[in-house]
């Protein structure tokens, strides 16, 4: 081996860590004009010098310049070359941090890893005692961003991923059909099930009674489906026997201390014929490092989040994000499921879809 390959990985290294510290600032700088109103201001009221941004917004002056300034530098917002100094908001960055309902909204991102952060004291007893950190502890910035991230996943992807799957599909287009929905968070895929299929009467369980509320009011605030969702707090495992079609769990299973207890009682839930659908992360079929985006960013969210959130109950999986494809299989036969399938759902952002049938 040469003596100077050593010095050109170390080089190259340290690179890496310089562009992951920029990327880092990115993401500390968009929570602040996400949570601060900036970017919504210069989408809905237009360009503004740093005093204008900060008069509309409530905020200093001497802050949102110094905020402007990176932005620019950075590249996500335009600046006037030209007279006053005023700072735009492009239409590309305009979706991503401010649309809510777009495919390609990822400032609840930044939300969700500086939620986490804030709690890197507990994560770091939690490292060393074997403990953990409960998903309420990380506070409203993470169960939003949760919500918000997916939503327009549920919202705009989830009809016509459902409706690719025909036997799926004229189920759930039943009269009559009633729909479980496991680990529900916000409530936006109760409501788009909802919305989907309306023939269909949907109950979003969640164990989390701050996210319990949240989706109680989102179900309120959509009148069009009020009247066919409903929302409990509380165990997924104590689920009514024989009573539901179809059960779905969106991106939760990996997070749930007991997996095959709670998948034991949806499948008693299920009525004759029914199935479960399960929703999680893409991740890769085996761990072969070096992982792609995907599988390097589920084990961020696992380090930080998923797993000790999952170490905070005794007894527990702690499956943690990264949970493979046989994994899930193996919870499904412990749980009594003879059939288990992946549905053949591309493309629906980092999640792969499961059919469990009894």
């Amino acid at each position: 081996m040469s003596t100077t390959q050593p010095v050109a990985e170390a080089d190259a290294l340290a690179q890496r860590l310089v562009e992951a510290a920029l990327g880092t600032v990115d993401l500390l700088s968009i929570h602040l004009g996400d949570r601060l109103g900036w970017y919504r201001s210069l989408r809905v009221d237009g360009p503004a010098t740093p005093e204008e941004l900060a008069a509309r917004t409530d905020t200093h002056p001497r802050y949102a310049r110094e905020w402007l300034e990176q932005q620019a530098v950075t590249g996500l917002i335009e600046v006037d070359s030209v007279g006053p100094r005023r700072f735009t908001l492009p239409p590309a960055a305009a979706e991503v941090l401010t649309d809510g309902s777009s495919l390609a909204h990822l400032a609840p991102l930044a939300r969700m890893l500086c939620a986490a952060a804030e709690q890197m004291p507990a994560l770091l007893e939690a490292y060393r005692s074997g403990g953990g950190v409960g998903w309420a502890q990380y506070g409203a910035d993470a169960r939003e961003s949760q919500a918000e991230m997916n939503r327009p996943w549920y919202e705009r992807a989830l009809p016509d991923a459902l409706r690719s799957v025909p036997d799926l599909d004229a189920l759930l287009r039943e009269p009559g059909t009633r729909i479980a929905d496991l680990g529900c968070g916000g409530g936006w895929s109760t409501i788009a099930l909802a919305r989907a299929y309306p023939a269909a009467t949907v109950d979003g369980f969640d164990i989390d009674a701050a996210s319990a509320r949240l989706a109680s009011s989102n179900g309120d605030a959509n009148p069009d489906v009020a009247s066919r969702v409903a929302f409990h707090c509380g165990d997924a495992a104590r689920l009514p026997a024989s009573a539901f079609h179809c059960v779905f769990a969106f991106e939760c299973v990996h997070d749930m201390p007991d997996p095959v207890g709670v998948l034991t009682a949806a499948r008693r839930s299920l009525v004759p014929g029914g199935r479960v659908v399960i929703m999680d992360e893409a991740v890769a079929d085996s761990f072969d490092p070096p992982g792609d985006e995907t599988e390097r960013l589920m084990y961020g969210f696992s380090l930080l989040i998923c797993l000790p959130d999952g170490m905070s109950h005794r007894p527990t999986a702690a499956t943690g994000t990264v949970m493979r494809p046989d994994t899930l299989r193996g919870y499904a036969f412990e749980a009594g499921f003879t059939g288990f399938e992946i549905l053949p759902i591309d493309g629906f952002g980092f999640w792969r879809f499961y059919q469990l049938t009894a």
